[in-house]
C-alpha cells in the first residue's frame, strides 16, 4: 500500500487547527515509527493474539479468568423459551452456585471472609453477563446494591449484624431508591422516614401513589429486607435522603404496614422478580439507620461529619457509583460477545459472485459489511481501554489509596461520562450486529436478539444516560469557570479579545482560505495533515473546549436572572449541554485507546492496533463532520479526504486482521454459545462449494441460458 503521510510536515501544527485553551499533553507514542515503518511494507502485520488478549483482560485478570470459567458452566446458562416463573427461579438458584463458588465475596470486609477486593470483584461480576444478564442484574442487586449499601453506608454494628446473611444469601433482598414518579432524581423522592423519640424507631411512609417504591430487583418475590431510601425527619427538620434496613418479609409473607405488587412481564431480564413496594407507617427502631454519613441519638438530635446537606446527599450517592462502573464494564463484553458473532460469520458466510463466475464472495470482504462491523470493534477496543482505567481510578478510591474529595468527584464524573456512552453502543453494536447476520442473527438460538433485550434497560438503569450525561456537562462547566476565579481584569480582557477574534476569523473565512490553500489538488496531503497521533489529539480536544467556552458563555447571564428565568436560559440549551458532555466522553475514550498503544511492545500488534485507534478516531471526526465544517476546523477537501482515508485505506488494511482482533477477546465457545460463530457455516460453504466444484469437473453440471445465449451472439 502506497504511503501517504507526509512526515516533513508533521511536527508543525496544521493550518487548520487551533491551539485548545488548555493544551494537551503532546506525547508521541514510542510506536509511531514502527507503524510508520510498517505501513510502507506490503507485508501484512500479524497480530501477537495471546499478548493482546492478555493485555486486554487488564489489571484483575486472574478474576476474570475464574469468573469466565465458572460462567463456562452449563448451569448457569440462560435457557430460552422458559416461562417467566420459570427463569425467577432458575435465577434465583443460580445466586446459590456463586456463593458456593466463592464467587460474590470479594468486595467484602475479610473479617467476614471477603477479600476487600473492589477492583477484583466489578471485574468478575462483569463476566457474568456472557452467562446470562437477568444472573448479572440479580446478583448485583443482592450484593452490589443491597449489600453494598449496607457496607458503604453503614457501619461495623450494621455489617456485623446483617452483612453475613446477605452475603450467604439467608437474606435476599431490595435496594428501594426508584420511586414511580422519582428515577434520576433521588433528592426528590417523597418517602418519609419520621423519627419518633417516644418509641425509639423511625416510621417510613410512601405518602402517595407516585412515591411507591418501582422496578426493584427481588422486591416482587424474594426479598426478605431492602435498603429504603427516604427523607430523614427529626424535630420537624427534613435532613435529605437517607438509607434504612427495613424488613420486608417472612416465611408468612409481607410484614405489616409493607405492601407490594409484582411488575410483571419486561421487555427483557425476566428472570429477575422485579415489583413495587409501598410503606404505611412502618417502623424500624433507630439503629436501622444506615448511619456513616448522618445520625439520630436517642433524643432526635441529627448530626453529620458532613455540614452541606447537597455535599453529604452527593457522599452518599457516590458510595453506589459500583453500578455505573459494572455496567460499563458489562456493556463492553455485550459489544465483544456481539462483534465475536458477526465477525466469524461474516468470515464465512458467501454471498453473490461478484468477483467470480463460480466462487461466492465472504460477505465481510464487501465494503459495507466492513463499514458496518470493523468501526464498532475500533469503538468497542476504545471502550474496553477506556473502562480498565475506570475500573482502577474506581479501585483507588474504594480501597482507600486516593480517597480524596477530589479523586471521588473524578470518579462520579468518569462514571456518568462512560456509562451512556458504552451502553448505547452496546445496543447499537448488538442490533447491527443481528442485522449483519440477517435471518440467521435474528435465530434466538444466536443470542444476539436476547441480550440485546435484556441490556435495553442498561440506558436508564443507574441513571438515565441523558441525565448522567447532563451531570458532566454540569462538572465540565464549573471546571471552566474555575480557570477565571480570581483573574484580573486584563486575563478576562485578554479571554474576550480572543473570543472576538476567533469569531472574526470563523465568521470570514480567513482559517478556511489558509486551509483550502494547503490542501489544494492534494487528497492525499490532506489526510497527511491530521492523521498523528497529536493532530487527532488536538482536533477532538479543540471541540470539546470550544463546545464548553460557546455553552458557558450562553449561560453566563443565569448567574444574575431570577431562578425562572434563569433555569428557562439553562433549558434552551440543555441539549448543547449533553452533545458537549458526548464529545468528552468520546474524547475521553479516545485518549485511553492512544494510552494503551503506549505499552504495546511487538511492532506487528503495535501497527495494527494504531489503525484500530485511527479508525476510532477519524469515525468520531467523519461522524461530526458538520460541527468541524461550520467551525472552519477542515476544509471540505480534507473531510473528504477523511472518509476516503477510512474507506480506501483503513478497512483493506484492518480486513485481515479482523479475527484475530475478535480472537484476542478470549470468549471461547461456552461463553459465545452461538452456533453460527461455531465453525458450522464454513463447514456448510465448503460443502456447497465442493459440490458444485465436483459438477463442473464431471462435465454434470447443466449449462446456463444466458451462457449459450452469448455463444449465439458470437
Amino acid at each position: 500500500m502506497t504511503q501517504v503521510h507526509d512526515t516533513a510536515t508533521e511536527t508543525v501544527p496544521p493550518a487548520d487547527m487551533t491551539t485548545p485553551t488548555t493544551a494537551p499533553p503532546t506525547t508521541t507514542a514510542p510506536n509511531a515509527a514502527v507503524a510508520a515503518s510498517a505501513e510502507a511494507s506490503s507485508a501484512t502485520p500479524a497480530i501477537n493474539v495471546e499478548w493482546l488478549g492478555e493485555y486486554l483482560l487488564g489489571k484483575w485478570a486472574a478474576a476474570r479468568k475464574e469468573s469466565r470459567a465458572l460462567m463456562a458452566n452449563p448451569e448457569l446458562h440462560q435457557v430460552g423459551g422458559l416461562s417467566m416463573a420459570d427463569h425467577r427461579e432458575r435465577v434465583l438458584n443460580q445466586l446459590s452456585i456463586l456463593v458456593d463458588n466463592n464467587a460474590i465475596q470479594r468486595a467484602f470486609p475479610a473479617e467476614l471472609g471477603g477479600s476487600d477486593d473492589h477492583g477484583g470483584n466489578i471485574a468478575a461480576f462483569e463476566e457474568v453477563v456472557l452467562a446470562d444478564p437477568s444472573l448479572q442484574i440479580k446478583s448485583g442487586v443482592q450484593w452490589g446494591l443491597f449489600g453494598s449499601a449496607v457496607l458503604h453506608l453503614g457501619t461495623k454494628e450494621h455489617h456485623d449484624k446483617w452483612l453475613p446473611s446477605i452475603m450467604s444469601l439467608e437474606t435476599p433482598g431490595a435496594f428501594a431508591m426508584t420511586e414511580i414518579g422519582h428515577g434520576s432524581d433521588v433528592a426528590s423522592i417523597a418517602t418519609t422516614a419520621t423519627y419518633d423519640p417516644e418509641t425509639d424507631e423511625f416510621v417510613i411512609n410512601t405518602p402517595f401513589r407516585a412515591a411507591w417504591k418501582d422496578y426493584l430487583g427481588n422486591a416482587a418475590l424474594h426479598g426478605k429486607a431492602a435498603t429504603v431510601f427516604a427523607q430523614l425527619i427529626t424535630k420537624g427538620v427534613n435532613h435529605g435522603v437517607h438509607a434504612f434496613y427495613v424488613p420486608l418479609r417472612d416465611d408468612n409473607g409481607f410484614l405489616t404496614g409493607v405492601s407490594g405488587e409484582d411488575d410483571g412481564l419486561k421487555g427483557g431480564l425476566n428472570g429477575i422478580d422485579n415489583g413495587r413496594l409501598h410503606f404505611d407507617h412502618v417502623r424500624v427502631p433507630r439503629i436501622n439507620l444506615l448511619n456513616r454519613y448522618g445520625n439520630v441519638d436517642e433524643n432526635g438530635d441529627y448530626t453529620s461529619d458532613i455540614d452541606s446537606p447537597g455535599r453529604r446527599f452527593f457522599t452518599m450517592l457516590g458510595t453506589l457509583v459500583q453500578g455505573r462502573v459494572s455496567l460499563d464494564g458489562a456493556a463492553v463484553l455485550a459489544s465483544k460477545l456481539a462483534l465475536t458473532i458477526a465477525i466469524k460469520y461474516g468470515s464465512e458466510r458467501r454471498q453473490f459472485t461478484a468477483a467470480s463466475d463460480t466462487h461466492e464472495e465472504v460477505i465481510l470482504d464487501y465494503q459495507r459489511h466492513q463499514r458496518r462491523l470493523l468501526p464498532r470493534l475500533a469503538q468497542t477496543y476504545a471502550m474496553s481501554f477506556a473502562h480498565e482505567e475506570f475500573l482502577e481510578k474506581f479501585d483507588g478510591v474504594f480501597s482507600g489509596r486516593t480517597d480524596t474529595e477530589a479523586d471521588r468527584q473524578d470518579l462520579e464524573t468518569i462514571a456518568a461520562a462512560l456509562k451512556p456512552l458504552s451502553t448505547w453502543a452496546a445496543l447499537d453494536t448488538l442490533q447491527e450486529a443481528r442485522e449483519a447476520c440477517g435471518g440467521a442473527g435474528f435465530m434466538a438460538e444466536n443470542r444476539l436478539t436476547q441480550m440485546r433485550a435484556d441490556l435495553d434497560v442498561y440506558a436508564t438503569f443507574e441513571g438515565d444516560n441523558n441525565v448522567l450525561l447532563q451531570l458532566v456537562a454540569k462538572r465540565l462547566l464549573t471546571d471552566y469557570s474555575r480557570k477565571f476565579v480570581g483573574a484580573s481584569p486584563g486575563t478576562l480582557a485578554q479571554y474576550a479579545a480572543d473570543q472576538v477574534n476567533e469569531a472574526a476569523v470563523n465568521r470570514s473565512g480567513l482559517r478556511r482560505f489558509a486551509q483550502n490553500v494547503v490542501d489544494f489538488g492534494s487528497t492525499a496531503r490532506s489526510i497527511g495533515y491530521v492523521r498523528d497521533t497529536d493532530s487527532q489529539r488536538q482536533l477532538l480536544t479543540d471541540r470539546v473546549e470550544t463546545m464548553v467556552a460557546d455553552v458557558a458563555g450562553k449561560l453566563r447571564p443565569a448567574t444574575k436572572l431570577p431562578k425562572a428565568e434563569a433555569a428557562a436560559l439553562f433549558n434552551s440549551h440543555q441539549n448543547q449541554l449533553i452533545m458537549t458532555a458526548y464529545a468528552h466522553a468520546e474524547l475521553l475514550q479516545w485518549e485511553a485507546f492512544t494510552r494503551a498503544l503506549e505499552k504495546i511492545e511487538d511492532k506487528d500488534t503495535a501497527q495494527v492496533m494504531t489503525w484500530l485507534r485511527d479508525l476510532f478516531g477519524f469515525t468520531l471526526i467523519e461522524k461530526n463532520l458538520a460541527w468541524y465544517l461550520m467551525h472552519g476546523r477542515i476544509s471540505t477537501n480534507r473531510a473528504q479526504a477523511i472518509t476516503d482515508y477510512i474507506d480506501d485505506r483503513l478497512l483493506p488494511r484492518l480486513r485481515p486482521q479482523a479475527l484475530d482482533l475478535v480472537a484476542a477477546f478470549g470468549l471461547t465457545d461456552e461463553l459465545v454459545r452461538a452456533p453460527i460463530a461455531s465453525g458450522a457455516e464454513a463447514v456448510r460453504q465448503n460443502e456447497a462449494r465442493d459440490y458444485y466444484a465436483d459438477r463442473r469437473a464431471s462435465g454434470d453440471e447443466p449449462v446456463h441460458e444466458k451462457d449459450l445465449k452469448k455463444k449465439k451472439r458470437r
